[in-house]
């Protein structure tokens, strides 16, 4: 747990909120615009942009709070994105880069050097953790796909 990061991170999303601004537009413009072959899996680009918003901080925030649970959402989450094509780590790494950055011009000055790191440092351990998670299931799918035929 890194209270201080959490503290910082906080403040951060209550700033954004506290400006009414809505980062989501800003987030699926940059990352449909650098992967625009994704934008045909989003049935619903408006229920997942604040779905998919909402996760991403909630995680990074829950990673900085310490909490359990962002391992196993995270874990779900790979593999439920499956369904929608291989997503690479460098596309999930570019979409958490891009929701900080969002958030960044979002919080205007209480967005500070401190701040930052506190995003960026939540925001590596998240890509990391997507990393293990694309890994293990890469590892464990061809078992399963194996068990299931036989």
């Amino acid at each position: 747990m890194t209270a201080d990061d959490a503290a910082r991170m906080e403040a951060a999303l209550l700033a954004v909120a506290d400006a009414g601004i809505d980062i989501r537009h800003a987030l699926f413009d940059r990352f449909l615009d650098a992967f625009p072959h994704r934008r045909a899996a989003f049935l619903n680009l408006d229920a997942a942009s604040r779905r998919m918003t909402d996760e991403t901080l909630q995680a990074m925030f829950g990673l900085a709070q310490g909490e359990g649970w962002v391992w196993p959402q995270i874990a779900e989450l790979v593999v439920t994105h499956r369904n929608y094509g291989t997503l690479t780590a460098a596309e999930y790494d570019a979409f958490v880069d891009m929701a900080v950055d969002a958030l960044a011009v979002a919080a205007g000055t209480a967005w500070d050097a401190d701040c930052d790191a506190a995003w960026r440092r939540q925001a590596a351990a998240l890509k990391a953790m997507i990393h293990r998670a694309l890994a293990e299931w890469q590892a464990a799918l061809p078992e399963v796909r194996r068990r299931a035929a036989g």
